[in-house]
């Protein structure tokens, strides 16, 4: 049980570590190297969602024939619908952007802004969440090597993402370097708590596992494309973005098939 503590805790560790940037960097990233960690973040993601979440859904629905691809496309469906019905209801704002999204509600920009990357946390935590609760429960398509490298890949594209919400903080919104670290750190936070909610949950996950397996992976897709992968290609040099993306998916692919 200990280790699946800090198997969950992982991809906090990568948000802090992202974070602590503020400390060592004065200005915000360059836009060439935000637009190849957002394209890095995009390639872990999608190589994540397809090893180490869609292919062991289908595998475990082996049983059901030419119909096994049924609770990996129903379930992934039913992700993209989720995250759809959160980008809906919860106010964000995007980074480079004056236009909120989401239901007017008077909040700060810089709350927005967080709620924004807590929001691309939630279906990272569950995918944590579901793979080690697959492992909890004794399911044979779910090993320990599995479960660690795709959290130690999404706390690598993690990294990224924290100095991409802290760096700005403090170089746009003229905070601190604590307060910006901070509240990079809490936007992380959700995570290990969704990854916690879905391990408590394994006694009723485990019968539908292939279903919220493949649900995790639509709702790490719907981040992938709506956002992350649109904000790494605006603008000039959307090359750049291509060629994180690139690396991101081989270094996840990678050490699935390798680790896993």
């Amino acid at each position: 049980m200990m280790n699946i503590l800090w198997g969950i805790l992982i991809p906090l560790i990568g948000t802090t570590a992202g974070s602590a940037c503020v400390f060592l960097l004065k200005n915000k990233i360059k836009p060439e190297i935000q637009k190849i960690l957002l394209g890095f973040a995009s390639g872990v993601m999608v190589a994540a969602s397809v090893w180490s979440l869609l292919i062991p859904a289908m595998d475990m629905s082996e049983s059901m024939g030419r119909m096994a691809f049924v609770p990996a496309a129903v379930g992934l469906l039913l992700g993209i619908a989720f995250l759809l019905i959160l980008d809906r209801c919860i106010p964000h704002l995007h980074l480079g952007s004056d236009t909120p999204e989401g239901p007017e509600r008077g909040i700060s920009k810089t709350v927005m802004l967080v709620l924004a990357v807590t929001l691309h946390n939630i279906p990272e935590g569950m995918a944590v969440g579901v793979v080690f609760a697959g492992l909890f429960s004794g399911s044979g398509e779910m090993t320990a090597a599995g479960a660690l490298t795709l959290a130690l890949g999404i706390a690598i594209q993690n990294f990224p993402e924290g100095a991409v919400i802290s760096l700005p903080l403090k170089s746009e919104s003229g905070m601190n370097s604590g307060r910006a670290f901070l509240y990079g750190f809490l936007s992380g936070i959700v995570e290990p708590v969704a990854a916690g909610v879905t391990v408590l949950l394994s006694g009723f996950i485990t019968p539908v596992l292939p279903w919220v397996l493949a649900f995790a992976a639509g709702a790490m897709l719907y981040v992938v494309v709506e956002e992350l992968i649109p904000e790494a290609s605006e603008g000039e040099h959307s090359n750049i973005g291509t060629i994180g993306f690139a690396l991101g998916f081989v270094l996840m692919m990678v050490l699935d098939v390798a680790l896993g």
